[in-house]
């Protein structure tokens, strides 16, 4: 048994790598930044809900902008 605190102590002490947390942060920004232009830029009659929702909801994590793009756009024909 205390072996396996030891081993989950040293998975807590893990660093994560500064080029792959560099991507997710790029990532998220990039994301974030499309996912508030589109809203921005689209009419309120062509997104479900309150557009400022989706802009902080969308703008600030990756789930909230996946489901924009996902759920939260209506369908142009």
């Amino acid at each position: 048994m205390c072996g396996r605190v030891a081993d989950s102590n040293n998975m807590m002490k893990r660093k994560i790598d500064p080029r792959v947390l560099g991507a997710l942060v790029t990532g998220q920004i990039v994301v974030g930044t499309l996912t508030v232009r589109d809203v921005s830029a689209r009419p309120a009659d062509q997104i479900r809900g309150p557009k400022m929702l989706w802009k902080i909801w969308g703008g600030s994590n990756l789930l909230g902008a996946a489901l924009y793009w996902l759920f939260g756009r209506r369908r142009t024909s």
